[in-house]
C-alpha cells in the first residue's frame, strides 16, 4: 500500500487531497496510506460511486490503510 507523494485521503469521505484538512468535508481525520484511486465524474450514473458510497465528484481512495 502507498500513496502518491504528498497526497492524503480523508478517513470520513475518502477524498484524496494535499494539505492538512479535507476540502470535501473539512475533516482532519486523514491517512497518508491508501490503496487505489478512482475519479468520479458523474455521481448519479457511476456504479463505483454507489458501491463506495461517494456522493460528490472528485478523486477518491478505493481503500484506506
Amino acid at each position: 500500500m502507498g500513496s502518491t507523494k504528498g497526497q492524503k485521503a480523508c478517513k470520513i469521505c475518502k477524498s484524496i487531497f494535499e494539505g492538512a484538512k479535507c476540502p470535501n468535508c473539512d475533516s482532519q481525520e486523514i491517512s497518508d496510506i491508501f490503496k487505489g484511486k478512482v475519479r468520479i465524474l458523474d455521481v448519479e450514473q457511476s456504479e463505483i460511486a454507489k458501491n463506495l458510497n461517494i456522493k460528490k465528484r472528485g478523486l477518491f481512495a478505493v481503500k484506506l490503510g
